[in-house]
């Protein structure tokens, strides 16, 4: 997949996840494409681990997803914990 497609697939991912987690969310759309590429990421790399893809097979775009979810969720605690701070 070209790195558009990634970046396009990101996005999507990206704003479902957001829409999954309602909620106050700082950054704008290139914070989302980002949590949406590093969530296919993590749920590869969560997926490898556990012997559900094998090396260099892609992961699916609802595990994705839920990476996503997981990676706005260490997100948001980690901009709330510099805010309480300041």
């Amino acid at each position: 997949m070209s790195i558009i497609g990634v970046l396009l697939t990101g996005l999507v991912v990206g704003a479902i996840a957001k829409l999954l987690m309602p909620g106050k969310d700082p950054g704008g759309f290139i914070i989302t494409m980002i949590l949406g590429v590093l969530g296919a990421f993590v749920a590869h790399w969560i997926g490898t681990a556990m012997g559900w893809y094998r090396s260099g097979e892609p992961a699916g775009f609802i595990a994705s997803i839920g990476g996503a979810v997981l990676l706005l969720l260490l997100y948001r605690l980690l901009v709330r914990g510099r805010r309480t701070r300041t």
